[in-house]
């Protein structure tokens, strides 16, 4: 196996300017670049990362861990993590915790043996006391979708009980008295947020809140499906339905379908996080935009400024849901 030493002497170079081209180091010059890698690509030499690691402390790799690696919300988030990585020339290493607490801290340390230099962690079911505690160890961490006020400046949050709140305004605003819900799960901190903001609404419009017109779903599809059906099945009328996410809404309007409920004519509904599904279903969903892409390249944005010294980087902390109106929402009475 070909060594730098190898590549050296074919080049006809020093030991430290083989580095400098592995390194990417501008000082450099084209003919001496082109003599290196022609020398490597003639050996099939490739440089041993966890060596480079181990010499320079940097593996510039930067883990990710998300609650799941499917669907248009991760999706979205993890491109805007990589894009940002990219154009910086790191490069992300990804696992999932499937929102349960032994798996989260499970990839957390599986991350940590790769030797990344920093993390960015969507997780829900580990304490806020384990982070606290992370943040406080060597390797640097930011938060997605988690606000804890002592460790506020690693957070990138979105006001979730905001978002709540502007859907359920939304459906008062269109004359809409009698709202049903569909939660995510509530033991979830979004999901619970939203549930308050969107009760804060009621209360502000003297509405009774209806704790027999809320369902626990679980942020998929059936879990909407399902939610309408025993929403529909619970005998109180209702004119309007707000669901804690975009993936639940289209659940409920598949089955509002199934049983001849016209939307918006017999049903108004709104979703949550603006995917790119919601502008594709029929109606077209008026939702809560989520910016999660961006939240995504900020978080990556914070390990560039706050990790690997780019302090000429700005940093955007919490972020605020704001109103997309469409199609699935008319006006009552």
């Amino acid at each position: 196996m070909a060594t730098i030493y190898d590549v050296s002497i074919l080049a006809g170079v020093s030991l430290a300017t083989v580095s400098r081209v592995m390194n990417k180091n501008a000082k450099v010059s084209e003919k001496t670049l082109k003599k290196v890698q022609d020398a490597m690509d003639h050996l099939g030499y490739r440089p041993n990362a966890i060596a480079q690691s181990l010499a320079s402390n940097r593996s510039n790799s930067v883990g990710i861990l998300v609650s799941e690696l499917h669907g248009p919300f991760y999706g979205s988030m993890l491109s805007g993590i990589e894009a940002e990585l990219r154009v910086a020339q790191k490069h992300a290493i990804i696992a999932a915790g499937h929102s349960e607490e032994a798996l989260e801290k499970e990839g957390i340390e599986f991350l940590i043996s790769r030797r990344c230099d920093a993390l960015i962690l969507h997780v829900e079911a580990v304490s806020d006391d384990y982070l606290i505690d992370l943040v406080e160890k060597e390797v640097p961490i930011v938060l997605i979708n988690r606000f804890i006020p002592s460790i506020a400046n690693n957070c990138i949050s979105l006001n979730n009980e905001l978002g709540g709140y502007i859907a359920a305004k939304e459906m008062i605003d269109q004359g809409h008295q009698e709202i049903a819900y569909i939660s995510g799960p509530n033991w979830k901190m979004d999901a619970s947020d939203r549930l308050q903001g969107h009760q804060r609404a009621l209360k502000e419009f003297n509405i009774t809140y209806n704790p027999k017109l809320t369902y626990e779903g679980d942020y998929q599809e059936g879990g909407g499906s399902d939610g309408l059906a025993y929403l529909l099945e619970s005998n109180f009328p209702f004119s309007a339905l707000v669901c804690a996410n975009d993936e639940m809404a289209a659940g409920a309007m598949n089955l509002a379908r199934e049983k001849n409920v016209l939307i918006p004519r017999d049903l108004s509904i709104i979703g949550f996080d603006n995917i790119i599904l919601a502008q594709y279903i029929h109606p077209k969903l008026s939702t809560i935009d989520y910016p999660v892409k961006q939240m995504g390249q900020m978080a990556a944005r914070w390990i560039l400024k706050n990790t690997f010294k780019k302090p000429e980087l700005e940093v955007k902390n919490v972020f605020e849901p704001k109103l997309i109106k469409r199609d699935s929402i008319i006006s009552h009475g």
